[in-house]
């Protein structure tokens, strides 16, 4: 039987050190790193996705970081297209793939593989995207009521994104969203095909014993942000983009709060209060996620030796020594 290459999942929740162990491991073993996070492929947001800066970069180049505007999508199908790609490049020169990120929608589609619906389309994506800018999203929400009530019944009147992919369908195809879950179920949302993923997998997923030094991780990094100039930078990127509050990269976590306080909705401690809660609210929402993955290898993210700890596990799974 044919060995299987090995690829690296390097998973946790925000503030937990992913970054670090990554460029750490990437001293030490031949890996090349390619990024899980779905803010991070935003060219020009940098502060507010805790970026790695250039220095990290140059002792630790990354995939899939800085690839497209602010004002396009990026999909998990993206994701697993151009992560399949990478991997298969960086395998064939005798290296290791190292995926490191937080976004575990897009581990659960490299893994598993995407549901049956029509892949986008850019030319019905701009067109959606410029009714929800000029009329906002709710519009979009009464008119896919009109169409499939079954599935705006389901969504709430502000899931930006998943109310746009069932009216882009109905655009696309002709046919509701669900109409074709009835014909496939395995096109329902949360469902998914696909063969082996082709490696052998370590998943690797830094936990918390803590819940609570998370927390203040998580409040010291967005309060650092503030004070990094978050504020301005989304100032700048209103001026050179022509930005909307509906679009994928403005309603990451932090762009969205910064976003009320330009608008004048909320002040300044409002803005720290907000921005540190909703950082929470994802790191709850992915240690959920991680908690439920079986065969996981974890490790405690709080550990002062953590690099060391999972250097040394990898080196002895791969005999990278």
């Amino acid at each position: 039987m044919k060995t299987l290459p090995p690829a690296i999942f390097l998973m946790g929740p925000t503030a937990s050190g992913k970054t670090g162990v990554a460029v750490e491991l990437a001293q030490h073993l031949p890996v090349e790193i390619i990024s899980v996070d779905s803010a991070l492929v935003y060219r020009d947001m940098n502060i507010g996705t805790a970026k790695p800066d250039a220095a990290t970069l140059a002792r630790a180049p990354h995939h899939l970081i800085d690839i497209i505007n602010p004002t396009e999508a990026y999909s998990a199908a993206a994701f697993r297209r151009d992560a399949l790609r990478l991997m298969a490049d960086i395998t064939q020169r005798g290296k290791i793939p190292l995926l490191v990120g937080g976004t575990m929608l897009y581990f659960k589609a490299l893994s598993a593989g995407l549901s049956d619906l029509p892949q986008s389309d850019p030319a019905v994506r701009a067109a959606l995207n410029s009714e929800i800018a000029q009329h906002g999203i709710q519009h979009l929400h009464r008119q896919l009521a009109q169409v499939d009530a079954e599935t705006a019944a389901r969504l709430k009147p502000t899931d930006t994104q998943r109310i746009q992919r069932a009216m882009e369908i109905y655009r696309l195809t002709g046919q509701t969203m669900s109409a074709l879950i009835q014909l496939n179920p395995l096109s329902r949302e949360g469902a998914w095909e696909g063969g082996e993923l082709p490696y052998r997998v370590i998943p690797i997923a830094l936990l918390p014993s803590e819940r609570s030094q998370l927390h203040a991780r998580i409040a010291a990094r967005f309060s650092s942000m503030l004070k990094q100039g978050l504020v301005d930078e989304l100032r700048e990127l209103q001026t050179c983009y022509a930005l909307h509050p509906d679009l994928t990269s403005m309603r990451c976590v932090g762009y969205r709060q910064a976003w009320q306080f330009l608008a004048e909705e909320i002040n300044e401690a409002d803005l720290l209060e907000k921005g540190t809660v909703a950082t929470r609210q994802l790191a709850k929402r992915q240690l959920t996620w991680l908690r439920s993955m079986p065969d996981k290898i974890e490790f405690d993210c709080l550990a002062g030796n953590l690099a060391e700890q999972v250097l040394n596990m990898v080196q002895s799974t791969t005999d990278t020594k």
